[in-house]
């Protein structure tokens, strides 16, 4: 729960059951672990074309129940010199 305080305001990323992922501004949360994002994206796999889908969110509340795994984003890749 320490490491969701430090979030609070940063940039995350949420993977939901269902193969469903958000990301976005963390907002609050509490001890159920149901989340406050804003400025959210959902990523979800399109099985029709087999490519990610992202959908844009302007601020969504997330059942704890739902939640899988809160991360930081990913970090792009350096490139190279």
């Amino acid at each position: 729960m320490e490491l969701l305080q430090k979030s609070i305001g940063g940039h995350i990323l949420v993977e939901l059951k269902g193969n469903r992922k958000l990301k976005g501004k963390l907002r609050g949360y509490d001890q159920h672990l149901n989340l406050i994002i804003e400025d959210a994206d959902e990523i979800y796999f399109n099985p029709e074309t087999e490519q990610e889908q992202i959908e844009s969110i302007q601020t969504i509340i997330v059942r704890g129940d739902n939640v899988v795994i809160v991360s930081p984003p990913p970090k792009p890749p350096k490139k190279k010199e």
